[in-house]
């Protein structure tokens, strides 16, 4: 049997949820759906250069995806280390969005600058930064920094955010997305620990970072290739930087939303609800 929910068909399980659910809360859902299905990255760097994506990817050089991805993945083991061992509540976490937005900013004009050969440097140093403002959200939405799985949930934003015409399409590409990474999270977690991160090169990790690296590399390109137009130089290669930092940013709000909600209502409750705000 299906029952009208604000002009939706839903059924009596989903509304004995979202009944459970408080009204400020679904509005947090509402606004956490919003920044987690909005525009990718692509649109937003389109309009901003004025060029289509697909157009300026053309102006990369051959090797172009090979380093790329070899730096994608490097930043991301070197961020899951810095996460695993460095980041800790006691030191107090406070720089604010706009800090971590004005540093990213400054690598992406150096990285627009030197373009491609900048790549191995500058993608470390901006990927740490995102990662600090990450964690930031996360300790913000009450999430206690310190677990493993808060530091792997922080991680996993870098494979949020729909990169392609078959996410965009799908207002459940955040769950879809949330499901593929699923078992290489929870295999990571219980290798580290067990063991710490003792070896980047170890099963669980590998499989976990080659996931993400498959996302976050699609976006990498995506970013390098705005920067490679002709009429992109330092200051716009900056300007690029800072719409990479936000679209970060809006993913983590949004996850760590979500999995606020999640532990309060469970995960069912919350996916079930989502679809309906």
């Amino acid at each position: 049997m299906l029952l009208n929910y604000s002009g939706k068909s839903i059924s009596i399980a989903e509304l004995i949820y979202m009944e459970q659910i408080q009204s400020r809360e679904l509005a947090e859902l509402k606004r956490a759906k919003k920044l987690l299905e909005n525009p990718n990255l692509a649109i937003k760097i389109t309009n901003y250069i004025g060029v289509p994506i697909e157009k300026a990817m053309k102006l990369l050089p051959e090797k172009a995806h090979t380093v790329i991805s070899k730096a994608s993945r490097e930043a991301l083991l070197k961020a899951l280390e810095y996460s695993m061992v460095t980041i800790l509540d006691k030191q107090k976490i406070r720089t604010s969005k706009k800090i971590n937005k004005l540093l990213t900013t400054i690598s992406g004009g150096i990285g627009g600058a030197f373009g491609l050969a900048a790549i191995p440097i500058e993608l470390p140093v901006s990927t740490m930064l995102i990662l600090k403002s990450i964690a930031e959200i996360a300790k913000s939405e009450g999430h206690d920094i310190n677990t493993i799985e808060t530091k792997l949930s922080c991680i996993e934003v870098f494979a949020l955010g729909g990169n392609s015409k078959k996410d965009d399409a799908s207002d459940n590409s955040y769950w879809v997305m949330r499901a593929v990474m699923a078992k290489e999270i929870t295999s990571a977690a219980k290798y580290l620990g067990q063991k710490g991160f003792a070896k980047e090169s170890a099963p669980a990790i590998v499989k976990l970072v080659n996931k993400i690296v498959a996302r976050y590399s699609v976006v990498i390109t995506e970013e390098v290739a705005a920067k490679a137009v002709p009429i992109v130089g330092a200051v716009s290669g900056a300007g690029i930087n800072l719409i990479f930092m936000d679209h970060f940013q809006k993913m983590a709000e949004g996850h760590f939303t979500v999995k606020r909600l999640e532990k309060k209502y469970g995960a069912e409750a919350v996916r079930l609800a989502y679809a309906q705000v």
